[in-house]
């Protein structure tokens, strides 16, 4: 009757225990917007999406090809970032283990003196081994066994951490892919304004040999007494300008090339590419898709994400920190005081069984500021996760607008250069027969150089702005 009645109490006790336990702290945390419009604007609502063309079949180009696929090999940013992912990966592993029983084997031996007038050295004074065998003094110990510790995962604490580790792990490896689809974008954008930079030069050959054939031809002029110094000093003024021009767009290129190596992971060299054409390169037509394509295609978004999600399992950890902690302790061995009663059955076998309930009482404020924090880093990770949707929007949003106007200006200033090339054979020939100054000559040739210059930066701009569409899009990792 009296142990009914002591098992009753001792369940009652822990169902009011539990009872106060389950009046925890709550935050409500407000769910996640994913809403995106239906299509952009001015757009159809066609699902074919450039975003999903792997970057083998994208650019065209063999030797950008070359250079991208040699920096997802050696580009070393990408590798910390590889080690970061493989981190994250052992992360789950120790996450794992925790819930389950940690086994030990303990071997140990130990030599003791105890003073005679205490209770252990009268006990050992006052009793034999066995008959006619006294207790050894000094005493020695042996013992050997296997020892559990397992904590029983009632509330799903350590599971929810593990899931939580799970999620990180899945979004270091989007992190990955978004790092990959930020290196491919800048491998090309430095590739095509390398290419660009190789026009330039060239423009600048072309028009320093007009601009010298100029001078020598004002310098004729000059000894038929047609022209004077002033004319020719203006004419040597602007060969010397643009002289010094290409310089500084020898060193842009060597600069750019050497960001290209770094960005591949290799020294210094020559960037092997074909620019002779580059002003021809066609652009194709882009295809975007609808709005909501971007919350599969932007690793980004999906990283942010899984951050969330992650973020939702670490508060459900934190909260269940308020809950009691459920161990169970085991162990089986042998112990004796000599080794050769060690293996002496059953009298050298020990064993034991034991569980235990801890729970906070009092002063709990720093498992209530651990489960706060949690909820705020829940929080941002919300607001992370519909800025990373509202920056993708935005980001396609703009390129789409960018690549029709880049088209329509561009097209214009071909017209441009067309209308100043042909002006300046016509100055100078109007100079020639004495119809112009010499200065209408120099504007012409200014502005021409000035045009063409123009226009292959417009030109640059339209292949970053595929570039920035493609990647905004989610393309370029996969």
């Amino acid at each position: 009757m009296t142990k009914m009645k002591n098992s009753r109490s001792f369940l009652i006790g822990v169902i009011s225990l539990v009872a106060f336990y389950a009046c925890v702290p709550t935050r409500e945390i407000r769910d996640e917007n994913t809403l995106v419009p239906e299509q952009y604007q001015n757009q159809s609502t066609d699902t074919v999406n450039s975003g999903l063309v792997q970057w083998k079949e994208f650019f065209k180009d063999p030797n950008l090809i070359a250079l991208i696929d040699t920096a997802l090999v050696k580009n070393q940013e990408l590798n910390i970032m590889l080690q970061q992912v493989d981190m994250s990966k052992n992360v789950i592993r120790a996450k794992t283990g925790e819930y389950l029983p940690f086994v030990n084997f303990q071997a140990g031996a130990e030599v003791e003196k105890v003073g005679e007038y205490t209770r252990n050295g009268a006990v050992e004074k006052n009793l034999e081994v066995k008959e006619g065998e006294e207790f050894p003094e000094p005493l020695t110990n042996y013992g050997l066994g296997a020892f559990a510790t397992w904590e029983l995962d009632v509330w799903k604490k350590l599971r929810n951490e593990k899931k939580a580790a799970v999620y990180e792990y899945l979004s270091s490896v989007e992190g990955k892919n978004f790092m990959v689809t930020n290196l491919v974008a800048e491998i090309a954008d430095s590739y095509y304004e390398l290419m660009a930079l190789d026009n330039q030069l060239a423009i600048i050959d072309q028009n320093l040999e007009i601009q010298q054939n100029a001078l020598n031809m004002v310098k004729l002029q000059k000894q038929a007494a047609r022209a004077t110094e002033l004319a020719v000093q203006r004419f040597q003024a602007e060969v010397l300008k643009n002289q010094s021009h290409k310089y500084e767009i020898q060193q842009e290129i060597v600069e750019t090339e050497n960001k290209l190596n770094f960005l591949i992971g290799r020294s210094p060299q020559h960037i092997n590419r074909t620019s002779d054409n580059f002003i021809d390169t066609p652009i194709d037509h882009l295809y975007a898709g609808v709005p909501s394509q971007l919350l599969q295609n932007r690793p980004d978004v999906r990283q942010a994400e899984l951050e969330l999600a992650a973020a939702k399992l670490d508060t459900k950890a934190a909260k269940a920190s308020f809950y009691p902690q459920f161990t169970i302790k085991a162990g089986v061995g042998l112990e004796a005081f000599d080794t050769k009663y060690l293996t002496t059955t059953p009298e050298s076998v020990l064993y034991s069984v034991m569980g235990d309930m801890v729970a906070p009482l009092i002063n709990r404020n720093a498992i209530k500021a651990q489960y706060l924090n949690a909820t705020d880093r829940q929080l941002q990770a919300v607001y992370e996760y519909e800025k990373a949707i509202l920056n993708a929007y935005i980001e396609v949003a703009n390129q789409l607008s960018n690549i029709d106007n880049l088209k329509k200006s561009y097209e214009l200033k071909d017209g441009q250069v067309q209308a100043l090339t042909q002006s300046i054979d016509l100055s100078t020939r109007l100079f020639q027969s004495a119809r112009v100054e010499y200065i209408e000559v120099l504007l012409a040739q200014r502005e021409a150089l000035e045009s063409k210059m123009e226009l292959v930066e417009t030109k640059k701009d339209q292949m970053l702005a595929q570039v920035k569409m493609y990647r905004s899009l989610g393309g370029g990792w996969n």
